[in-house]
């Protein structure tokens, strides 16, 4: 089984992942790159482009379901082939060399867990862009809980991964996220859809009540099956922050 795939959803960006697998090569990263892309999206002859251009990356081609369920769709397949998945969005850029195989071994051991690094704006507070095992994608069934489109995704990973008592952020592990927030990149009307208040009010909705009704079975379903038993129950949910604006 190979190490680690990242997947990234993508639209209106084609420029970016061809950004995005320079700086994989810039940083001798090992780790397959998987873009998600929207059949439906204007730019789709620039994505076949960059397919063209990009030999070692894999597009993936489906029908515009959002960031989370794009996402679902295809770690529940990447999680059979590789032991662990992560996410980017077509905006972050891995700075630190070989921050791949730095991120695998922190995984390695955990044995099972969450793993994320510096993104230069939110840096411990989120993972907005994260590594996990592949083993806690199989038994979920997804890489973010059901229904919920692009905001609060961080949160709950980093939720997660405490709550099974297996998180770890590596500092030195640059992996820079080029946001408007951070002044970064310009307010396009990507940015500006999945940014909007409705978005904002529907993630939270579906993430708290996933907080109150899921939480709790999932982590001691994660603790049993991927033998964490020793790790004891979930941890108290910590204060919800803002999210990272994916």
């Amino acid at each position: 089984m190979r190490d680690l795939a990242v997947i990234v959803p993508s639209r209106g960006r084609p420029t970016a992942i061809v950004e995005l697998a320079a700086a994989f090569e810039a940083t001798q990263a090992a780790a397959h790159l998987i873009v998600g892309v929207d059949l439906d999206d204007p730019a789709l002859p620039g994505y076949r482009a960059a397919e063209d251009a990009l030999p070692d990356v894999e597009f993936v081609y489906g029908p515009r379901e959002r960031l989370g369920p794009t996402l679902n769709r295809i770690s529940a397949e990447a999680a059979q082939s590789y032991w662990a998945v992560g996410f980017m969005g077509d905006d972050h850029r891995p700075r630190t060399p070989g921050w791949d195989a730095t991120m695998v071994a922190a995984l390695r051991r955990l044995g099972t867990g969450v793993v994320y690094g510096n993104d230069l704006l939110q840096g411990a507070a989120l993972p907005t862009a994260v590594v996990m095992t592949s083993d806690i994608v199989q038994v979920l069934g997804w890489m973010v809980p059901p229904g919920m489109i692009h905001m609060y995704l961080d949160n709950f990973w980093k939720t997660l991964g405490e709550g099974i008592d297996r998180l770890r952020y590596l500092p030195d592990v640059v992996i820079e996220h080029m946001h408007p927030v951070a002044g970064k990149a310009a307010w396009d009307d990507r940015y500006r859809e999945v940014n909007a208040q409705d978005v904002y009010t529907h993630d939270r909705r579906v993430f708290r009540a996933y907080l109150a009704e899921r939480f709790e079975t999932d982590c001691a379903r994660i603790n049993l099956l991927c033998g964490s038993v020793n790790h004891g129950p979930a941890h108290a949910r910590p204060a919800e922050p803002e999210p990272g604006r994916l």
